[in-house]
């Protein structure tokens, strides 16, 4: 028996090195038939230096042992970002050794030149030095086997995080039934076994309910507060307001924003120079009440902004503040920082002041009625309205447009990405969604503030005081070479565009010219997906998407922490004239802080959005609608509505065999094809609610 096993084997291998032998020579022969030079090409080169798959917990000689964050695909095979290495590392699936998403890991990799001769890592894991993930968040569901005649069921939970390719069984259910989306707590054993026990039940697992409650569980995304900060937050709030040491100003001071906004933190006001403008910008002085070392400073810190839903405000900070004392209600005096901003007439910066001071608000400015105004259609009711501060309104829109030319020659990049607007019904379910509209009022306040953050992040910067500035590097080249790619397939020009020498002015070019051929929203989208993200950091640097040297975010401090720390280190150390070191520190952990609060409320605020956007669609299963090819990959056409909804068709689904043309970006099969910007019809077939997806079909009319 001893001996047919090893002649199966011996089989086995033979059979093995043939075929490698037989792949080596067929490729050899490729290498012949296009005349390339190929005495010096090893086919190990081609491979992993052609060694056997590593399985040692031990580092070879060309190995490096480094420690990273674990970040798996749903096809079970991951990456680990590390500090030290150049690249994420690839893990192939056999190599996780038993590492989930999130995890804390140390690997052992080498690098490799790839067939193509591009620089590469892959690695295995050796051990697991800490979880990263406490729970999950899924649908709870039973698993049936045979064993011999018997019959078993196990609880398992189905994750929703398509990232986790795990189904762990469930040791305690807490009377959930199958069907119900949970909150488990995950026990985990010897870096490879993995149960669950559930520890909250949400509701049925396509309830809007569930999916949102699930949503804030997986995103960390706090919506209560501590007993001790809303007591401190009323105690303050109570407070009366004394004018020591503030700057009142004669100037109209009005607020301008969406018509539901509750929490206003910034107002504005004009004058006219004989050399220019000064524009003021006067931002809710929250730092007022925030203070040093306190529970709403440590709240501030762990929350890092507010979050925006389509139904809901999760504040910062309690609506106490966020909305009653801070906010600068129209008629109420209010705190606040002052930035007195002076501009040439071509809108260039000559001086920036910043004063602690106390304004009143004359008017609760609203886009919508403003937008009115300036087309001439507002009525009698609403010009009584802004009687009083009209001559501002048309003092600010003759600057705006100064300010919009001045942009434009730095190369501002104005993506326009579509956002939906969601409308509720009394159910609290999805009635309507439409594509919304940004007017000139919106425009003109948002060239406002970035003026207002550019002054104040200059002004610090040239004091040398600590700042948390707003930084944006250049697009990655990798990724951005994808793009030129993208765009060049498309029919534009990108002769003045290339990897290496990228400038904003040359990418909005680009843009201008994707609005005159009509597909401005594709081309805006591919774009803002090959840039690098924007965050915050203590050390000063260029916003590439901005065209700007210097810049920060001081505009916001009621929702956002990176402005209510430069808002504190401009009292402290600008007005105050405490030692600027003392706050380098604190600018560094605030940057930090804030950029990982902004990434969880983005992640969590689309995944809100997807969610109310299925949960419409649901309701017009078998329609057909009119839509536009977004995208092209080698999976299908992912196609938006006129209301931005988007989904995808598999080209598994199209009729007949289809291609994918990377090179036209087109998919293909005989005589019909499908390119980016395409008009067509498609029927809705599927919603996925607990990922918000869906599927369509290219409709009869269109094949």
């Amino acid at each position: 028996m001893k001996n047919s096993n090893f002649n199966k084997f011996a089989k086995r291998n033979t059979h093995k090195r043939r075929s490698k032998d037989a792949a080596r020579a067929e490729l050899l022969r490729a290498v012949r038939d296009v005349e390339s030079k190929y005495s010096g090409f090893k086919i190990r080169d081609s491979f992993d230096g052609g060694r056997p798959a590593r399985v040692s917990r031990y580092p070879h000689r060309d190995e490096k042992t480094v420690r990273g964050v674990f970040s798996s695909s749903k096809s079970g095979f991951g990456f680990v970002r590390t500090e030290e290495a150049e690249r994420d590392i690839f893990i192939p699936e056999h190599k996780t050794r038993g590492a989930i998403d999130g995890d804390l890991v140390e690997v052992i990799y080498h690098s490799y030149t790839g067939y193509n001769g591009e620089e590469k890592t892959e690695g295995r894991i050796s051990q697991i030095v800490e979880y990263g993930r406490k729970t999950i968040v899924g649908t709870l569901d039973e698993e049936i086997y045979r064993h011999g005649r018997r019959t078993y069921r196990s609880s398992v939970i189905i994750p929703d995080d398509p990232h986790l390719t795990l189904t762990p069984y469930v040791s305690d259910t807490m009377g959930a039934e199958v069907g119900d989306k949970v909150i488990a707590r995950l026990v985990r054993n010897n870096n490879s076994s993995v149960e669950c026990v559930v520890t909250a039940i949400l509701g049925h697992t396509e309830s809007r309910e569930a999916n949102y409650a699930a949503i804030l569980a997986e995103s960390g995304i706090e919506t209560e507060f501590s007993s001790e900060e809303l007591s401190e937050a009323e105690r303050l709030a109570s407070i009366p307001l004394t004018g020591d040491g503030r700057e009142r100003f004669e100037d109209i001071i009005f607020t301008i924003d969406g018509e539901g906004a509750k929490d206003l933190d910034d107002a504005v006001s004009i004058k006219r120079l004989d050399f220019g403008w000064r524009l003021g910008v006067h931002i809710a002085d929250v730092s007022q009440y925030v203070k040093e070392k306190t529970a709403l400073d440590r709240c501030a810190m762990a929350r890092g902004t507010s979050v925006y839903f389509v139904d809901k405000v999760v504040p910062m900070l309690p609506k106490t503040l966020s909305n009653g004392a801070c906010s600068l209600n129209s008629g109420e005096e209010k705190y606040a920082l002052s930035a007195i901003i002076e501009l040439d007439n071509e809108g260039n910066i000559l001086n920036t002041e910043i004063k602690e001071s106390i304004i009143i608000s004359s008017v609760r400015g609203v886009y919508s009625e403003i937008n009115l105004l300036f087309d001439g259609a507002g009525n009698s009711e609403l010009r009584e309205k802004y009687k009083h501060v009209y001559p501002s309104l048309e003092a600010m829109r003759e600057l705006y447009e100064i300010l919009l030319k001045k942009r434009e020659r730095q190369g501002y990049i104005d993506f326009d990405t579509a956002e939906a607007e969601i409308y509720l019904g009394d159910d609290g379910l999805p009635s309507h969604i439409d594509r919304r509209e940004r007017g000139v009022s919106e425009r003109m306040i948002e060239q406002f503030m970035l003026t207002a953050n550019e002054a104040v992040a200059t002004l610090l910067y040239n004091k040398g005081i600590p700042c948390v500035y707003r930084i944006h590097e250049p697009p990655p080249e990798e990724k951005f070479s994808e793009f030129v790619t993208y765009a060049h397939n498309l029919g534009f020009d990108t002769s003045v565009i290339t990897k290496r020498d990228v400038t904003p002015k040359a990418l909005q070019n680009l843009l201008s010219a994707a609005e005159d051929r009509g597909n401005i929203s594709q081309v805006s989208h591919a774009m803002l997906r090959a840039m690098s993200k924007a965050k915050y950091s203590s050390e000063r640097s260029s916003h590439f998407g901005l065209g700007m040297e210097t810049y920060c975010h001081f505009t916001s401090p009621i929702r956002r922490l990176s402005d209510l720390a430069t808002h504190r280190i401009i009292k402290r150390v600008l007005i105050g004239g405490k030692r600027p070191e003392a706050y380098v520190s604190y600018a560094r952990r605030a940057a930090a802080a804030a950029t990982d609060a902004e990434l969880r409320a983005e992640g969590a605020e689309r995944r809100i959005e997807n969610l109310y956007k299925a949960l419409y669609m649901a309701e017009h299963l078998g329609e057909v609608f009119p839509a536009t090819v977004s995208s092209v990959t080698q999976y299908g056409l992912f196609c938006e509505l006129e209301n931005t909804c988007e989904g995808l068709v598999p080209i598994s689904e199209l009729p007949g065999m289809f291609i994918f043309d990377e090179k036209t970006l087109s998919i293909r099969g005989g005589d019909i094809s499908y390119h980016i910007a395409d008009k067509l019809s498609v029927m809705l077939e599927e919603v996925d609610i607990i990922r918000g997806k869906l599927r369509f079909s290219i409709a009869d009319n269109d094949l």
